[in-house]
């Protein structure tokens, strides 16, 4: 609905009437001539003259005048925008089930707006950029925005946003929720010792935990690089030993897998006398694309950092004796040329170092 007033300052009972943009006569005073049922008289006054207009449409834009016949005539015009809301918003994206790490193209349009609509991304409350491309038809506009995604297993379950950013709409939007397929995620967790070392004689039960998406259809147990010990039990994703030896020293993995991939997790076990006392190793263990981050033993540290240690003091001491026998050694030029003399004398006589050229006596240290 518009509503559209020609207002009277200092009224002297002058006519008014109101005209469209055609320049066809509204309201004259209180009485229309157009038959456009949609013109409505809401206030007549010597001082005012007011209309409204229901359902616009963009015909109705333009200019409308307000005419005083005083003498001479007056005229005043206003300017009516019509302006059109986007009619639909859709998002068409690329892949329904997207894949982890995988680029998927989603277009989101807005049709016949005027003025062009302005489009808007989201991916839950982080808002993203895109490429948008107007079309027009007639007067109106069509907007397309292109939003490329690389989406990760995050991203599964979240909404991807299009909103519209128009004068005659707010709060205008549509969204689609995203559906990302992964590989599992494996982690090995030990049961039991929860603490302390894994000693020989005792027990020890490990759990394999893995998530995806899809499920893993496959979670099973292997020891790297041997055989598994015919002692070992494993009942799905639990394994156990019920009486550790030496021998059953070693790497064990879990592996898991859907239809996206494989992944594994990794424990390496050291079994200890029953003496031992010293700290645990660390057997944490967490996925990875082709393994997983192996647990490091700190006796094995603590023996690589002695050597290390061992190592530098022996070059200390062979550099310290290197240098303790090999001294400098002095050279001065006294009796230079005293070796070719035929006698003392001449040989005394010869000699650039004697008396008369004592003040140019060098010594070199070499």
């Amino acid at each position: 609905v518009a509503t559209i007033s020609c207002r009277v300052k200092n009224s002297d009972d002058s006519v008014i009437q109101l005209l469209n943009p055609n320049r066809q006569t509204i309201y004259f005073k209180d009485f229309r001539p157009l038959k456009d049922s949609r013109f409505q008289l809401v206030n007549f006054s010597n001082s005012e003259l007011r209309v409204s207009l229901t359902n616009v449409s963009v015909s109705d834009e333009g200019r409308y005048f307000c005419q005083l016949y005083t003498d001479p005539p007056q005229e005043i015009y206003t300017t009516m925008t019509v302006l059109v809301p986007p009619r639909n918003l859709v998002i068409d994206i690329q892949k329904d089930i997207a894949t982890e790490g995988e680029e998927i193209e989603l277009n989101c349009t807005a049709m016949a707006s005027r003025p062009a609509t302005k489009i808007r991304w989201f991916k839950g409350n982080k808002e993203l950029r895109g490429k948008s491309e107007v079309e027009q038809w007639s007067d109106m506009f069509t907007v397309t925005s292109q939003l490329l995604l690389t989406v990760g297993r995050e991203d599964d379950g979240v909404p991807v946003i299009c909103l519209v950013d128009h004068p005659a709409v707010k709060d205008l939007q549509t969204q689609r929720y995203l559906e990302v397929i992964y590989k599992p995620q494996v982690r090995v967790l030990q049961n039991y010792p929860l603490q302390g070392l894994t000693r020989e004689g005792e027990p020890l039960e490990l759990t394999c935990t893995a998530f995806g998406k899809p499920q893993p259809t496959e979670v099973k147990w292997l020891r790297v690089d041997d055989e598994m010990p015919q002692h070992v039990v494993v009942s799905g994703s639990n394994l156990l030993i019920n009486n550790l030896n030496k021998t059953d020293n070693g790497t064990y993995r879990c592996e898991a897998s859907n239809a996206v991939g494989k992944s594994s997790a990794d424990y390496m076990l050291f079994v200890y006398d029953t003496t031992a006392t010293t700290e645990p190793a660390v057997h944490d263990s967490r996925a990875g694309d082709e393994g997983s981050i192996r647990a490091v033993d700190h006796a094995v540290i603590g023996g690589v950092v002695a050597v290390v240690v061992f190592a530098m003091l022996c070059l200390l001491i062979i550099l310290g004796r290197y240098f303790a026998r090999h001294k400098g050694t002095y050279f001065t030029h006294e009796a230079k040329g005293a070796d070719d003399a035929a006698d003392a004398d001449t040989a005394i006589i010869n000699a650039e170092g004697g008396q008369n050229n004592s003040e140019e006596k060098k010594e070199y240290f070499i």
